[in-house]
This record gives C-alpha cells, sequence and structure tokens, in this order.
C-alpha cells in the first residue's frame, strides 16, 4: 500500500473462513509472528466463544495481542492500536516477519491505516442521558452533528456510536486521520455465501460440543456481569439469553445464534469489501500457495 514504510502482512475476512489457519500457515513459512486483531479475543477466559486459536493450532508460532486484558474490563480500539504497534515493532527488532491476523474490521484498519484518535474524555452525565436511547437515534444524531455515514455494522456499534456522539455534542469530534506506519499486504479470505453458512452451523455445533456454554456458565459464576457479556454480542448474549431462560431450548439457541453469527459474517464482507486494496484469495483453489506467492512478492519488492 504504501512504499517505503516497514511491512506488514494482513490476514483479513470473513468468521469461521480460516484467517487462523492461514496465518499460522505463512507465519511457518516465512519466520513470521502473530499479532491477532479481533475485539473479543483480548480477553481473557473468552475462548471457545471467540474461536481463539488453541495452542497446538498455533504450531508453535508466538501469537500476540491474544488474552492481555481481564474479562469486564473496558477495551476500546484506542488501547488495541498502541499495543498492537508495540508487538508488530517488537516482532520485526527481532528479524521476524509480522502477520496481523483478524475480522474486526475497526481493529484492523486501525493498525493498517494508521487512525490518529482524540484523547477526550468520557462525560459521565453525558452518557447517562445517552443511554437511554437506541442506536438508530444515537445514529441520527451523530449524521446531523457530524455528517458521518457509518457502513458494514458499525452503524449498530453502541460503544463506538456512545463515544462519537459524547464528542460530537461536546464539540470534541473530528473525523479519525490517517497516518500509515507499514506497508501492508492485505490478504482476503471468504467463501461463497452457501459455504459460508454450512461453516458456520459446523464451527458452532463444534463448539456447543467442546463447552462453549459452560464457558459462558463459568464466566458468570465467576463474577462476570451479564451487563458485560451481553454486550460482547453473537455468541455470549445468545449463550447468556439462553442460561437466563430468554431462549428456552437448545435447539433454539443454535438457530438463533447461527442466524446472528451469519448477518455478522454478511455485514464483515461489506466491510472488508470496501477496501480495494484487499487481495481475495481463491479459498476452493489453492490459496495457500496464492497467497505465499503474494507474500514472497510483497516481501521482496
Amino acid at each position: 500500500m504504501t512504499g517505503g514504510l516497514p511491512k506488514l502482512v494482513v490476514v483479513l475476512g470473513t468468521t469461521a473462513c480460516g484467517k487462523s489457519g492461514l496465518g499460522v500457515e505463512l507465519a511457518k513459512r516465512f519466520d513470521g509472528e502473530v499479532i491477532s486483531a479481533d475485539s473479543r479475543q483480548v480477553y481473557k477466559g473468552l475462548d471457545l466463544g471467540t474461536g481463539k486459536v488453541t495452542e497446538a493450532e498455533m504450531e508453535g508460532i508466538p501469537h500476540h495481542m491474544l488474552d492481555v486484558v481481564e474479562p469486564g474490563q473496558p477495551y476500546s480500539v484506542a488501547d488495541f492500536q498502541p499495543a498492537a504497534y508495540a508487538a508488530i515493532d517488537d516482532v520485526r527488532s527481532r528479524g521476524k516477519i509480522p502477520i496481523l491476523v483478524g475480522g474486526t474490521g475497526l481493529y484492523v484498519r486501525a493498525v493498517t491505516e494508521g487512525f490518529q484518535f482524540s484523547d477526550s474524555k468520557p462525560d459521565p452525565a453525558l452518557r447517562q442521558e445517552l443511554e437511554g436511547k437506541s442506536n438508530a437515534e444515537l445514529y441520527a444524531i451523530l449524521r446531523e452533528k457530524t455528517g458521518v455515514t457509518l457502513t458494514g455494522g458499525e452503524e449498530n456499534n453502541r460503544h463506538r456510536l456512545m463515544r462519537s456522539v459524547e464528542k460530537a455534542l461536546s464539540g470534541g469530534w473530528e473525523a479519525p486521520r490517517a497516518c500509515p506506519r507499514y506497508d501492508c499486504l492485505l490478504l482476503g479470505v471468504n467463501f461463497p455465501r452457501e459455504t459460508v453458512c454450512a461453516r458456520i452451523d459446523q464451527r458452532l455445533q463444534a463448539r456447543i460440543d467442546a463447552g462453549m456454554i459452560d464457558e459462558v456458565a463459568g464466566l458468570r459464576a465467576a463474577g462476570v456481569s451479564d451487563e458485560f457479556l451481553d454486550r460482547l454480542g453473537l455468541e455470549y448474549r445468545y449463550i447468556l439469553w439462553y442460561l437466563t431462560g430468554k431462549i428456552p431450548t437448545l435447539e433454539g439457541l443454535k438457530d438463533e445464534l447461527g442466524r446472528a453469527i451469519k448477518r455478522f459474517a454478511k455485514r464483515q464482507v461489506v466491510w472488508f469489501k470496501k477496501d480495494k486494496d484487499v487481495l481475495w484469495l481463491d479459498m476452493e483453489g489453492d490459496f495457500l500457495s496464492q497467497a505465499g506467492d503474494a507474500v514472497e512478492k510483497f516481501l521482496s519488492a
């Protein structure tokens, strides 16, 4: 993307499409290490529900930005970005190739585009006033005050909406400025919609069989609040609803959660497809060779 800067390989794309495995394979081939870009995998103990790569799946490849904060603690893209920068620069300082892997579009872009965030502090009184408003109402306020348009699901990201509206109402809002720190090769993974949906169903059943419901129950027993779990969305929200009786049956849970993950996957595609620099791999062909050739060319350029 930007010549003259340190090189960063990025694997991004849709949930359940093999990002973690591809990241490991590229790290093995090019003597690299993986930096995760996932807004939920930063939390300790959120493993099955986030699809966090296991130690066995890492195959000895060091992974960074996993398990960096306790559940329930606030953590945002503004916290993630400097920590990811530090991890990438540490990998580079040891002569290794940094490989950023993740499906949280905002976290990926914060690193690849180098957003510069404002340091304005939250206003508790204003926050309390805004808590009673729906996401649609918050978004309407943001559009009226700033003219900004959000897409790819960001218009439903309540935490971001709250902070953006707070800044807009206090006169502190400004569009993030880009200041790239790295020359990035963006590799995208995705399958046809039908295949993605089948993979989501298979992975969901496998994670339930592996104890994902027990994971959420264990977090609650350890004192993690229901509010925090609900705010995490997807697996944690729907399993919470199952455990509290809002979803009465296991089959109902699988049906509702499966549909929610599929909607999320669709939003991911919309988000990442906006970036014209992504090389979308042929995941039904020899994508490993395609990715490897692209990385080799990128690193030798």
